[in-house]
């Protein structure tokens, strides 16, 4: 079903890890941690400034897979890994962009079910990857039949 799109990838998108942004998704994830949240605390830390969340790169921009049309409702989030080469430093400009990494089906007691995995890449100014993030994508069938139909 998805296999045609197998390692393509989404044009690069410019994203800023924002002060503001980073201490509301802080603050709404429950961990208003001071190297998140506090100027203060950032100068004085061995980054200089304050970091960034491990999961905040969920609110980045990472682009669209042109031939990729998935649906805007019914997926259902499967599983998420990041693996960090360094933390994100708020101000610091991120590029991201998405590859389609696997897609597999599998029989469920509810029908067949598709399994669609990306991952996902952030670098710095230098084109160094700051982290990646794995997702797996889960269309039930009933989203893999209305896909399908298009």
């Amino acid at each position: 079903m998805f296999n045609d799109s197998i390692g393509k990838r989404s044009k690069p998108v410019k994203n800023i890890v924002e002060r503001g942004a980073v201490k509301k998704f802080a603050l709404s994830i429950g961990d208003p941690h001071p190297i998140f949240i506090d100027e203060e605390t950032g100068r004085q830390s061995r980054y200089g400034t304050n970091i960034a969340p491990p999961t905040f790169p969920r609110v980045f921009d990472f682009g669209t897979i042109e031939s990729l049309n998935l649906p805007n409702k019914g997926l259902i989030h499967g599983e998420q890994v990041y693996r960090y080469n360094r933390p994100l430093k708020v101000g610091e400009e991120i590029t991201c962009y998405t590859e389609v990494k696997d897609y597999y089906e599998k029989k469920g007691k509810q029908g067949e079910m598709g399994f669609l995995a990306f991952k996902n890449y952030g670098t710095d100014l230098n084109g160094e990857i700051v982290f990646t993030a794995e997702q797996l994508v889960i269309l039930n069938e009933t989203i893999r039949r209305m896909v399908m139909s298009k």
